[in-house]
């Protein structure tokens, strides 16, 4: 098991002789007979200086130590909806070791006033799975983003990644939480914070003011609430902490018109910034009719020790589901689930033993013996193996149409044929001859193995280790007419895959050849095709597979060496970023990266953890 991995040990519900909820886990109370709500007000907004401070802002950011029942995070929520001066967008982050599930939260808020009911169901609506690790829900059409860890806040906080204003200091008691309130974790908050940064708690313990004093804040008391006397106010020292993210809008360009730059494209757009898209040859050059017969899955990766790439394709699939499950029909994933068939008795067993170590919640992945995955995919699986409820089905060309052609994304149909940085600032972008085509605040390459070409010419590619392990890999997959069969019933993924019919094709994969000439569909890949797939579940029942009439895609990947992708910037190369190396995880990666380089841009809370975000970057 990785060192990272943590099983999450959710919080039960309970409740006190008054009424009030409980945690038998530390015995202590989550909030004051006071109330949650005039709690929140009294202590956090106003202890920050809330509302007020963050009117004409961009936007502002909130940190929160512990998330317990969310009434903090509602009633910030609450207060910025109504002030007419609010910034233009709220970010919420937000520290959980013990998160309850949904049910429990709505028990929790059935006692709201009535103008908070519709903030906690459009809550509990986008709850996650309790699953360790980083995730974000944006509510409010993207003006408001909560940004949950869940897990023990003294390895997290060292992976939190934001520029925070305000600190909500609201732990159990440091007499049964000490963790909470630890000095390592003060010195990673003030790792967060922003200058002129506050911090605002109900407890007035002297060991915690010390501790925020040597922290770097200048610390007060303040009265306190429903009989208790004083409370706990700071600000950060001046001179310290990073500067708060201008209200820049920026114009970039995004070379590359595939799913990593149609990923990103959507993102930046989202945020108003200026997006341009370089590509010769898109999916919007493609007949509608051929688009359509295409298909691929977006199935998350499970390993026995819960390694990078598993995290990873977690955080992927929910960034994806979030960005592209609104779009309209054409493009919108189908959410059918997934079926990853175990390939033999042995391998079934180390999938359940697996499971059995990691801990998951069963509304993630759970295991199916051979009935119950036979009655899940409307065929026959010998072995059983584990489903992913929430994988997707998606066909990337209508895909990529529609995130192209969404507003604030300009389509230039051109090649980039060099770069070079820009008289104060920026980039231009050339042609072959060195012609200048355009100009960008930021370029974003995502052209794959082209990218190396890009960047051969501004630095010598030896300063990047990793890009010369980058490799071309050729696959081609195998589509069958497919009009009347509803079977499989969702995406079955094994030693190669097989995925649900739509708009008349259903589709198999893949071919894998790393020293392909060119990337070509041949009988001999129709074959390797069905023989990988009928060695792990009864193709028999499948009536379109291995029929008349297939056609056939073929492509080339780009790939690392440890098949992780490079999403970050360009080390000493401002404004540059590489979205590339998706290999055969291109929809894991593509709303995934987007998020990640906005939210980088934009100053916001990272939605994944430091160390993961290293093992990406460019190095």
């Amino acid at each position: 098991m990785s060192d990272s991995h943590q099983i999450l040990k959710p919080a039960t519900w309970h409740e006190d002789a008054q009424g009030v909820p409980f945690s038998p886990e530390y015995g202590d109370v989550y909030h004051g007979q006071a109330g949650a709500l005039l709690q929140a007000r009294h202590v956090f907004l106003q202890g920050n200086g809330l509302p007020g401070r963050w009117r004409g802002r961009a936007a502002f950011t909130i940190a929160e130590t512990g998330f317990g029942l969310g009434h903090n995070f509602l009633a910030a929520w609450r207060a910025w909806l109504d002030d007419p001066g609010r910034s233009g967008r709220l970010h919420y982050l937000a520290f959980e070791a013990h998160p309850f599930a949904a049910r429990d939260l709505l028990r929790a808020w059935r006692r709201l006033p009535d103008d908070c009911q519709g903030l906690a169901r459009e809550l509990a609506g986008r709850w996650p799975d309790l699953l360790p690790g980083v995730h974000r829900l944006e509510l409010q059409g993207g003006r408001v983003t909560l940004t949950l860890l869940f897990g023990d806040i003294r390895r997290l906080a060292r992976q939190a990644q934001a520029r925070v204003d305000a600190f909500f200091l609201d732990g159990f008691a440091p007499r049964v939480n000490p963790d909470m309130w630890s000095p390592a974790v003060f010195g990673q908050l003030r790792r967060l914070a922003v200058a002129g940064a506050t911090a605002a708690t109900w407890c007035a313990a002297g060991q915690v003011r010390r501790d925020l004093r040597d922290a770097g804040f200048l610390v007060e008391k303040a009265p306190g609430i429903a009989g208790k006397r004083d409370m706990t106010v700071a600000v950060l020292r001046p001179g310290l902490g990073a500067e708060p993210p201008g209200p820049e809008r920026r114009r970039v360009a995004v070379v590359g018109g595939g799913l990593a730059g149609a990923g990103i494209a959507q993102a930046l757009a989202v945020r108003g910034h200026e997006v341009e898209v370089w590509d010769p040859q898109c999916a919007l050059d493609v007949d509608p009719s051929m688009r359509r017969r295409g298909a691929a899955a977006l199935v998350p990766a499970l390993s026995p020790d819960d390694d990078t790439r598993s995290r990873l394709s977690r955080v992927g699939l929910a960034r994806a589901r979030a960005r592209w499950l609104d779009l309209d029909e054409a493009a919108r994933p189908q959410a059918c689930g997934a079926l990853v068939c175990a390939q033999s008795d042995d391998q079934a067993g180390l999938q359940r033993q697996a499971l059995a170590r990691l801990g998951f919640p069963e509304s993630w992945v759970r295991w199916l013996d051979p009935a119950q995955a036979g009655r899940q995919a409307g065929v026959g699986v010998p072995w059983g193996g584990l489903w992913f409820p929430e994988a997707l089905r998606v066909c990337p060309g209508e895909l990529i149409a529609t995130l192209l052609g969404l507003p604030g994304v300009i389509r230039r149909p051109v090649a980039i044929g060099s770069l070079a940085p820009a008289d104060g600032g920026g980039w231009l972008l050339q042609d072959a001859g060195g012609g200048e085509l355009g100009r960008a605040d930021q370029v974003v390459l995502a052209n794959a193995l082209h990218a190396r070409t890009l960047l051969s010419g501004v630095m010598p590619i030896g300063h990047l280790p990793v890009l010369s392990g980058l490799a071309p890999l050729a696959g081609q997959v195998s589509l069958y007419p497919a009009e009347a069969s509803s079977v499989p019933r969702c995406v079955l993924s094994g030693r190669g895959y097989c995925l649900p019919p739509r708009n008349g094709w259903g589709v198999a994969g893949s071919t894998y050849r790393p020293d392909a000439d060119e990337a070509v569909v041949d009988e001999e890949g129709h074959r390797d095709i069905l023989a990988r797939v009928r060695g792990w579940v009864e193709a028999r029942d499948i009536p379109w597979l291995g029929g008349s009439g297939v056609a056939g895609w073929a492509g080339w990947r780009a790939a690392t060496r440890d098949h992780l992708p490079l999403i970050g910037a360009v080390p000493d190369k401002a404004g540059l970023w590489l979205a590339c190396a998706y290999g055969s995880r291109g929809l894991s990666w593509s709303a995934l990266a987007g998020d990640l380089i906005g939210a980088w841009l934009d100053g916001e809370p990272v939605p994944v953890e430091r160390e993961l975000a290293r093992r990406i970057g460019v190095r």
